[in-house]
């Protein structure tokens, strides 16, 4: 069938979409830094107003993208599949002039660290000293010699002089088995770098919950290390949800963070066992118990998708607004590549 064509406006430009494709896989493949997330209609990050034209929304997620604001003409980007010619828009915030354009870097590992049993710490410097600049909360395409490309999480601040990741061991995943097993200091990895739109907004005052499951601490740590760094004054509400104490990691450095910094709570939560120390339970339900009113808040989620979607459907329920949810799903590749 004949290809769409599609005017994206921030980008100045317009785009041939294929037949079954979205507006976001085009913008992508183009080089556009179209603003994104999850890639599959849970996070509302690449929101847009669809200014002319028709699109068929493929399923996705109700607290992504509500009836009332489909009525008002918002589309999601990753799941809106031109129908006619169209014209759209992403939406804009006020840090958007704050976000670096992606682009591709050379670097060297020059850091590994267990973590937990299944979590690593990998940290990578540029090849050639080029600056490192990122916004919080952001991501990388990271590629280690002869394997496939993954998407992991910066877990340090922006303005280091290295990046800090936190790869957890798939079942059979080739890269993640490659980096637990056979990646050592010296060895190189490509990076596409940075991308994601649920970064921290630092125009915002009012308070902060930040809610991790698993390896999702990666940028929760670069989020909230930042925004204390940069004095940021309102409360900050971290969450982390973990299965048992040995998938716990970082525990004293945010309780050594919330000593130093009284506006800062950090409250683990464990699903399976609890020991003296930790609550018990899913990570939403300690939220629900311990808060009642999201409204003027922002809310960053990092986690594997059934977290991420029980937590926006418990803070949507006390009042958050849509536009201030920031979620990064963390799906699990598919391993035979």
């Amino acid at each position: 069938m004949t290809p769409k064509l599609v005017d994206i406006r921030q980008a100045r430009t317009s785009l041939k979409v294929e037949h079954g494709h979205t507006i976001l896989d085009a913008a992508l493949a183009a080089g556009i830094p179209y603003p994104h997330g999850c890639r599959s209609g849970r996070c509302g990050s690449c929101k847009s107003r669809l200014i002319e034209g028709e699109v068929e929304l493929l399923q996705h997620s109700r607290f992504a993208l509500t009836e009332d604001e489909k009525a008002d003409g918002l589309i999601l980007a990753c799941r809106a599949v031109p129908q006619t010619d169209a014209a759209v828009a992403w939406l804009g915030s006020d840090d958007d002039d704050a976000v670096e354009t992606p682009r591709q870097i050379q670097t060297v590992v020059t850091g590994l660290e267990d973590l937990t049993h299944d979590i690593k710490l990998v940290r990578l410097a540029s090849s050639d000293g080029e600056p490192l600049l990122f916004s919080a909360g952001q991501y990388a395409q990271v590629g280690f010699d002869g394997m496939p490309s993954r998407s992991y999480s910066m877990a340090n601040r922006h303005g280091d002089d290295s990046l800090e990741f936190h790869v957890r061991r798939v079942p059979g995943g080739v890269a993640s088995q490659h980096v637990h097993d056979a990646l050592k200091i010296g060895d190189r990895a490509r990076l596409e770098f940075p991308l994601g739109s649920s970064y921290l907004r630092q125009h915002h005052s009012g308070p902060i919950l930040c809610v991790a499951g698993g390896s999702g601490l990666a940028p929760i740590k670069s989020i909230v290390e930042t925004a204390l760094a940069h004095g940021m004054k309102q409360p900050i509400h971290v969450y982390f949800g973990a299965r048992t104490e040995r998938d716990l990691y970082l525990v004293d450095h945010f309780r050594s963070l919330a000593g130093r910094h009284p506006t800062l709570s950090f409250t683990p939560v464990l699903s399976e066992a609890a020991t003296q120390g930790y609550r018990r339970g899913f990570v939403t339900q300690a939220i629900v118990e311990d808060l009642a009113d999201f409204d003027g808040w922002k809310a960053y989620v990092a986690g594997p998708p059934a977290m991420v979607d029980a937590t926006m459907e418990a803070v949507f329920a006390r009042g958050l607004q849509s536009d201030d949810m920031h979620a990064d799903v963390f799906f699990t590749p598919d391993t035979s590549t």
